[in-house]
């Protein structure tokens, strides 16, 4: 799409809709003179005819009637006017027109007409001449036709015109000049945030628009959510790079134990059991690295933005008896003794590879910290929306100190027993990023020598998806 220019669009704007008020201020300028200016006009006409009725008098031949006399008429000098009697003949007419038969006819009022190629205005006006009443009280009916030049009305009106046409020129053409100014001024704290927002990069993510860009109430809703998510960024650029750091330093480690144990078995000759002994040792610290590998891919896969844990509906229950019977061995293994409820069929929207891992970390935790011999208790039950989710266990329990950090990434209370466990510091950070994914929550509660409680909640769905 081709760029464009706030600026430009709002002085267009603004230019447009001035111009068209100016149109309609013109017009009804127009509209209004010439309705001013032809009222004023008809009713002069209309004073003028009836000055011409009033100039109908006795006749001095009494056979004659009534006769014109326009000696004492004063008219301009291209007024034309004329005067009959109805039946009978004209009574005179001004020297310079001559009504035709259609002038006439008709019914009184103004009408227009041209008289020797030019636009007049007549009226047609009819009364009654009483002349003598005193004597022989005689009525006459008349009928008077009187009519203007219209030119001058139409010079007046266009005049007006003119002058508010060259109004509304010059505030267009002001306007034109000023408008860019000001939206340039206006716009000078977007500028200003632009600049703020060009400074951010991974080595900076210092970003505080100053007061004037504040100030503005437009941006301010944009300068709230730039903060946001600058905030959110760095938070997500901060602990990428941590975990990073971390996992390179797991797998550095890792790959250091092996190192080590391999050296170790270089250095002189070793007995069979000696070198099987250290083979094992290796073995195992493979397998720590192949489990932290997956976990680091588990994370990934979490992470990625495109992965929906609502692709598909699970039943708890069945997942939990699942996890329980894979993890019968271990727990066996350990002489710890898992425990659950009877759970009714209840169905979260997520994946069951992820729900499955949810309960494979949570309970695996539960049991490598679990005394010989204890219980891991596990229960599930339906709250209005949302499935709650307890694990517990009689094990040493976690530090107070530690407690808060327990979800953070590669994050171990206890490094040596961690180790000794076979944890990496990754798996309650990944029941945290799928139960958060779920739009649920997590928290532990746990007493040192006493156990911890692990609480999930988790939205349910209404209808299990088929």
């Amino acid at each position: 799409m081709k760029p464009y220019s706030i600026t430009r669009r709002v002085v267009t704007l603004v230019l447009t809709v001035e111009l068209i008020a100016a149109i309609c201020v013109t017009a009804f300028a127009f509209i209004y003179e010439r309705h001013a200016h032809f009222r004023s006009f008809d009713v002069s006409l209309h004073g003028r005819a009836d000055t011409v009725m009033g100039a109908v008098e006795d006749a001095d031949d009494a056979k004659q009637g009534v006769m014109l006399d326009t000696t004492d008429l004063k008219f301009p000098r291209h007024d034309v006017y004329a005067v009959r009697e109805q039946g009978a003949q004209d009574l005179g007419h001004s020297a310079n027109w001559t009504p035709s038969s259609e002038d006439w006819q008709g019914d009184p009022g103004y009408f227009n007409l041209t008289i020797h190629g030019h636009d007049y205005r007549a009226i047609r006006l009819r009364g009654v001449r009483v002349v003598d009443p005193m004597a022989a009280n005689v009525r006459h009916p008349l009928l008077v036709l009187y009519a203007s030049p219209t030119h001058e009305v139409w010079e007046v009106v266009f005049g007006a015109v003119r002058v508010f046409t060259l109004a509304n020129g010059l505030l267009v053409l002001v306007t034109a000049l000023l408008v860019p100014v000001i939206v340039r001024r206006s716009m000078h704290p977007l500028h200003l945030l632009a600049t703020d927002a060009e400074a951010i990069s991974a080595a900076s993510w210092h970003f505080a628009p100053g007061e004037q860009v504040r100030q503005v109430a437009e941006l301010r809703p944009l300068v709230t959510a730039m903060e946001g998510v600058i905030q959110r960024l760095e938070h997500s650029f901060t602990q990428q790079r941590q975990f990073t750091g971390d996992a390179a330093h797991e797998l550095k480690t890792a790959v250091a134990v092996v190192k080590s144990s391999i050296q170790l078995l270089e250095l002189r000759a070793r007995t069979p059991a000696e070198y099987a002994a250290g083979l094992q040792r290796s073995y195992a610290d493979c397998l720590r690295m192949e489990e932290l590998a997956q976990k680091m891919l588990l994370m990934a896969r979490v992470d990625e933005p495109s992965l929906t844990t609502f692709a598909s509906s699970t039943n708890l229950a069945a997942t939990i008896t699942a996890a329980l019977a894979e993890l019968a061995p271990v727990a066996e293994l350990h002489s710890v003794h898992l425990l659950s409820d009877e759970i009714e069929p209840i169905y979260i929207q997520m994946e069951l590879e992820l729900l499955r891992s949810l309960l494979i970390n949570l309970i695996t935790n539960a049991i490598q910290h679990s005394p010989t011999d204890s219980t891991v208790r596990i229960a599930a039950e339906r709250t209005h929306a949302t499935a709650q989710i307890t694990i517990k266990d009689t094990g040493e329990g976690i530090p107070p100190q530690a407690l808060p950090h327990v979800f953070e990434r590669f994050y171990r209370a206890d490094a040596s027993r961690s180790r000794k466990t076979g944890g990496t510091g990754l798996g309650l950070a990944i029941c945290k990023a799928i139960v958060e994914r779920a739009s649920g929550n997590i928290s532990i509660t746990s007493t040192p020598a006493q156990g911890t409680q692990v609480h999930i909640s988790l939205p349910i769905e209404a209808e299990p998806q088929t």
